[in-house]
């Protein structure tokens, strides 16, 4: 599977998602992690080795503590990948913007 596809696998995931934004806070343990869900440290676990493997995050290692670091540099690749779109759907809103100013009449003389 390439990098992307990972990537876009890990975010479908929406407590994947919650514990990205929980980390775009800073470096938190799993045992942090997993306070907010009503699911077992082995299950945080789990969505922590997706997140790892897609690149999203890393586990350091500091005595017993072992914190887990945002990695944002997969998070940007999603975001190039989409402006293709966001400019596709731009595009189409200004062609909308021009048809629709074509259906508005024009001020009339008494208007004026």
């Amino acid at each position: 599977m390439d990098r992307l596809s990972l990537v876009f696998a890990a975010l479908a995931d929406p407590t994947r998602r919650a514990i990205l934004t929980r980390l775009a806070d800073g470096d938190a343990t799993v045992n942090q992690l997993a306070e907010p869900f009503p699911i077992s440290l082995q299950a945080v676990s789990k969505h922590l080795k997706v997140l790892e493997q897609a690149g999203l995050i890393t586990r350091g290692r500091d005595a017993q503590w072992r914190p887990c670091r945002l990695e944002a540099a997969p998070l940007r690749d999603i975001s190039a990948w989409t402006d293709q779109y966001r400019r596709f759907w731009d595009e189409r809103y200004d062609r909308l913007d021009d048809y629709l100013r074509t259906l508005q009449p024009g001020p009339t003389a008494e208007e004026k």
